[in-house]
């Protein structure tokens, strides 16, 4: 057994708890990648100026917690697919499952400043209704996961909508490629039959938020 080993056993994930704590991570990271590397595009040389700036700072904290919810919907959905059953009849039980691991994941979280209660509300009820849909179709591939969600992605990013140009596209392809490089990961460190058996077997105890 060489160190190698001992990193490769640290990355399987086998308990819900460890699938929420990949899930929180990686839709963190598609929301604050996402929000800081488009500005900066659009920014351009101005971009230190602009990141020095209140207004601006307050602005992405904005988007950041709007677009959190969208990268929940997105990891919780491309989970749904790597973990899809062989047999259709058992599929529903999981898409159950995982919108509920993934609403445990939204809860670890308090209302954040710049938002409301009735936003963050309302952008919960949302995550629900996307995870709930997800079961009426067949599991899509990681790199179709976020193109019915791309369009809201993008409306949030914390750039005046004039100066935003034709960037939408641009944008879809990050998202793409984000989570095609998350799909890998998954597959890699996921011990899928120890996983969805512990999905089934009861409620999550909920750990530390992240982001």
């Amino acid at each position: 057994m060489g160190i190698l080993d001992i990193f490769r056993r640290r990355l399987r994930i086998r308990e819900p708890r460890e699938l929420a704590d990949f899930i929180d991570r990686n839709a963190a990271f598609i929301t604050q990648k996402g929000i800081y590397e488009y500005s900066r595009a659009r920014a351009g040389h101005y971009s230190k100026v602009l990141f020095r700036e209140p207004t601006f700072r307050a602005a992405c904290d904005d988007a950041r917690w709007r677009a959190f919810p969208l990268g929940l919907a997105m990891v919780g959905e491309l989970v749904e697919g790597v973990l899809c059953p062989s047999r259709s009849e058992d599929r529903l039980a999981q898409v159950e499952a995982i919108r509920a691991l993934v609403l445990t994941v939204f809860d670890r979280y308090p209302i954040p400043t710049p938002l409301d209660e009735t936003v963050w509300s309302e952008l919960r009820g949302e995550l629900d209704q996307h995870m709930r849909r997800i079961g009426l179709h067949p599991p899509k591939t990681a790199r179709d996961v976020p193109v019915a969600l791309a369009a809201t992605y993008f409306s949030v990013m914390p750039i005046h909508p004039k100066l935003r140009g034709r960037d939408a596209p641009t944008l879809l392809n990050y998202l793409r490629v984000t989570m095609c490089n998350i799909h890998d990961t998954l597959t890699r460190s996921v011990d899928a039959g120890a996983v969805v058996a512990s999905l089934r077997a009861g409620p999550l105890i909920q750990s530390a938020s992240i982001l």
